[in-house]
């Protein structure tokens, strides 16, 4: 990234180099903790909802969500002096991630209930994927984001006509239902259509009618039906991206690297690629 890079000085260079690097032993260390100390900071905010807690030990979750608000204030102050443009940086992802991890408890000096929103921090996890040296699955993910965006028009059409379907039978179950049942309104039996319709079935309306049975028999099986449709979507989307590599003349197999000489399967001589295929 183009913030990526350490600011002039000695100093600044060294702390540059623990807050943002990996490969030294400091680096590593230095984000470890970080990220236990997020892991903690969360933990705790959880803990502060449950009333008894709160109750018991809520001065010590206090002192304790000061402490980490702040190291971490202490943190992102550091990355901003540490590196060469540090408002490139205040304005990227992880910026904004880690200035929403500590305004909630400055925030919540003056509005209540601002102090939850510090479960955000939990956001800060997704450091893990640069300290573990699991960017490489961002390409992965690339592809995945590559073929959702490539099926969005058919999933468009897909949900429209999803929402179609449920008006049409939560409107015909009203008619059918009586005020009784439960279906007291279109609004309210359109909800009891998507509720069936998606497997969920809370229970809270139910059919009386023998024909309301019959019909609500009918749109959950159609519901498994239509669960299966948005992932083959985005399962053929995938297909289309997947390269299978060179094929075997011997055994058929594939995923062989374009200069492969054999076969990763059974050894046998694999056809050379011309530069025009």
């Amino acid at each position: 990234m183009s913030y990526d890079k350490p600011a002039h000085g000695d100093l600044r260079k060294k702390v540059f180099t623990v807050i943002f690097g990996t490969s030294t032993p400091m680096g590593k260390l230095f984000d470890v903790v970080l990220l236990w100390c997020i892991v903690i900071s969360v933990i705790l905010v959880m803990l502060e909802s449950v009333v008894d807690i709160k109750i018991e030990y809520g001065r010590s979750l206090y002192i304790a969500e000061l402490f980490f608000t702040t190291l971490f204030t202490v943190e992102y102050a550091l990355r901003l002096w540490s590196i060469q443009r540090p408002m490139r940086y205040a304005k990227s992802f992880f910026g904004i991630v880690d200035l929403l991890s500590i305004l909630p408890t400055y925030l919540g000096l003056i509005f209540g209930g601002a102090h939850s929103l510090m479960v955000i921090r939990s956001l800060r996890l997704l450091r893990i994927f640069r300290i573990l040296k699991l960017t490489r699955y961002i390409t992965e993910a690339g592809v995945l984001g590559k073929a959702l965006m490539a099926s969005r028009q058919k999933i468009f059409v897909f949900l429209l006509g999803v929402v179609s379907i449920t008006i049409v039978f939560g409107t015909i179950m009203y008619m059918v239902e009586t005020p009784e049942a439960g279906f007291t309104s279109i609004p309210r039996s359109i909800y009891w259509a998507i509720v069936t319709l998606t497997t969920v079935g809370y229970g809270d309306i139910a059919p009386q009618t023998v024909l309301g049975q019959a019909l609500a028999s009918f749109i959950m099986i159609l519901g498994y039906g239509i669960i299966a449709v948005p992932t083959g979507i985005v399962g053929a989307e995938l297909a289309k991206n997947v390269d299978p590599g060179q094929e075997c003349m011997s055994c058929h197999a594939t995923g062989h690297l374009p200069d492969a000489n054999y076969c990763r399967r059974c050894g046998a001589e694999m056809p050379k690629v011309t530069k025009n295929q």
